[in-house]
C-alpha cells in the first residue's frame, strides 16, 4: 500500500520523476567521467566544486519553502548551514588531531594516558589561538554520533528559540528580515572571538581528511561525497514537493499571500511559521555538514550575513514559489561563480581598461539580480513552466 502510495506521488507531480532522471544522469556521467572510479576526464576538484554545489541547491530549496511558500524572508540561513558545517567540523578536526597525537606517541617508552593525550590534542587544536584546554563545547567531539544529531539538534534549538520569540511578537516583513540578519551577525561576530571555542578567525580546517580513511585518496573521497550529496538532494526535493502539494503547502501560501485571513480562519498562524522556518534551518544544516568537508575549511566568515543575501538572490534568479527554481538558481549561479571567481574566464581588454571577472563578477551578479526582478518575476523556473505538465512548482 505504502508503495502504491508513494508511486502515484511522484507520477501526480512529474517534476520530481524528471528531477531524479535529469540528476541520476549527472551522477552516472560524473562517476564515470570522474578521476575515482571512471576514466579521469572530469578533476577531483571539479568534482568537489559539482559536490558543493549540489548542498547549496539543498540550502536553496529550504530557502525556498521558507520564503517563496511562506512569505518569510530569512536573511540568516546561511547561519544554519555554517552551524552544521561546525557540528561536523568539531568531529573531523578531533578526531583527526587525536589520530595524529596517538601515531607520534607509537615509539614512545610509556603509552600516553587519556589526559596527556586530550592535552596534546588540545595544544594542538587550539594553540593557533593561544589556549590549550579543549573547552566544553567539544565535550562530544570524539562521538561520531553525538555530533552528527548535533547537526540537527544545535541549528534546530537555536531556530526554535529564534522563531518562537519573533512568530509570538507576531514580527513580519522587513522587520522580520532584519532581525534574522542581525541574529546572523551577532553569530558571526561572537565566533571570530578567540575565546568562543571554535578558534576564531582560523576556523575549523583540515576537515578534507576524513579520520580513519587515511589510505584513500581525495579521488574516491570526492566522488563518495559528490553521490551523498546527491542522495541528500533528492530526499530534499521529495520531502519539499511533499509539503507544497499538501494541506500544510496551501496553509503556508495562503499565510504568505494573506496572513490575516488565515488567521481569521482558526488556523495558529504561529505554529505554521515555526515548523516551517525550524524545518529549513535543519534542512540547510544538513547541507553545511555535506559541504564543508568538501571545501575542507569553515570559518566564521561563511556565517556572514552577505551569505544569505546571496542565498535570496540565487532562488529569485531561478524562480521563487518553485522548488525546482531554487535548485535551477543555486546551480547556474553557483557554477557561474566558479567559472567567472576561478579565473577561468579570460579578462576582456577594452583599451581604457580590462574587465577582470574575479573583481566584476558581484556586478554581473548584481545585475542579473536587478534584470530578474524587472523583466522576469518568475525567474528562470518561469521557462520551466511552459513545459507540459509541470505546473507552477
Amino acid at each position: 500500500m505504502e508503495r502504491t502510495i508513494f508511486t502515484k506521488f511522484l507520477f501526480r507531480n512529474p517534476s520530481i520523476l524528471i528531477f531524479l532522471g535529469v540528476l541520476s544522469v549527472v551522477c552516472i556521467a560524473v562517476t564515470i567521467l570522474g578521476e575515482g572510479f571512471g576514466i579521469g576526464i572530469i578533476s577531483t576538484s571539479f568534482i568537489k566544486t559539482l559536490g558543493k554545489t549540489l548542498c547549496l541547491c539543498m540550502i536553496a530549496i529550504a530557502m525556498d519553502l521558507v520564503w517563496g511558500f511562506c512569505g518569510i524572508l530569512s536573511l540568516g540561513h546561511f547561519a544554519f548551514f555554517g552551524l552544521g558545517g561546525y557540528m561536523i567540523g568539531m568531529w573531523l578536526m578531533f578526531a583527526r588531531t587525536k589520530m595524529i597525537v596517538m601515531q607520534a606517541s607509537v615509539n614512545a617508552a610509556l603509552p600516553l594516558t587519556p589526559a596527556e593525550i586530550s592535552d596534546a590534542v588540545g595544544i594542538q587544536i587550539f594553540g593557533v589561538v593561544g589556549g590549550s584546554d579543549i573547552p566544553v563545547i567539544w565535550s562530544f567531539a570524539d562521538m561520531f554520533w553525538a555530533q552528527i544529531a548535533l547537526v540537527v539538534l544545535v541549528p534546530g534549538l537555536v531556530a526554535f528559540v529564534f522563531g518562537w520569540l519573533a512568530f509570538r511578537s507576531r514580527v513580519n516583513g522587513v522587520y522580520l528580515s532584519i532581525l534574522t540578519q542581525a541574529m546572523t551577525l551577532a553569530l558571526s561576530l561572537y565566533l571570530f572571538q578567540n575565546d568562543s571555542g571554535l578558534r576564531g578567525n582560523n576556523g575549523l580546517s583540515g576537515l578534507q581528511n576524513i579520520p580513519g580513511l587515511d589510505d584513500v585518496p581525495q579521488s574516491l573521497l570526492s566522488i563518495s561525497f559528490f553521490l551523498a550529496s546527491a542522495f541528500a538532494l533528492a530526499v530534499v526535493y521529495i520531502i519539499a514537493t511533499a509539503v507544497t502539494k499538501s494541506k500544510l503547502g496551501n496553509i503556508i501560501e495562503g499565510i504568505r499571500d494573506n496572513e490575516a485571513r488565515v488567521r481569521f480562519l482558526g488556523y495558529n498562524v504561529e505554529s505554521y511559521k515555526l515548523f516551517i522556518f525550524v524545518m529549513t534551518a535543519i534542512i540547510a544544516a544538513v547541507a553545511g555538514a555535506l559541504y564543508y568537508p568538501q571545501a575542507g575549511i569553515i570559518n566564521p566568515a561563511e556565517l556572514a550575513p552577505i551569505a544569505s543575501i546571496y542565498l535570496a538572490v540565487w532562488v529569485a534568479i531561478g524562480g521563487r514559489g518553485r522548488v525546482y527554481g531554487a535548485v535551477i538558481g543555486a546551480a547556474f549561479v553557483s557554477l557561474l561563480s566558479s567559472y567567472f571567481t576561478g579565473g577561468q574566464a579570460p579578462d576582456i581588454p577594452l583599451g581604457f581598461g580590462t574587465i577582470r571577472w574575479t573583481e566584476w563578477w558581484l556586478v554581473l551578479l548584481g545585475f542579473s539580480f536587478v534584470l530578474v526582478t524587472l523583466y522576469a518575476p518568475k525567474g528562470i523556473g518561469g521557462l520551466v513552466d511552459r513545459l507540459p505538465r509541470l505546473g507552477g512548482r
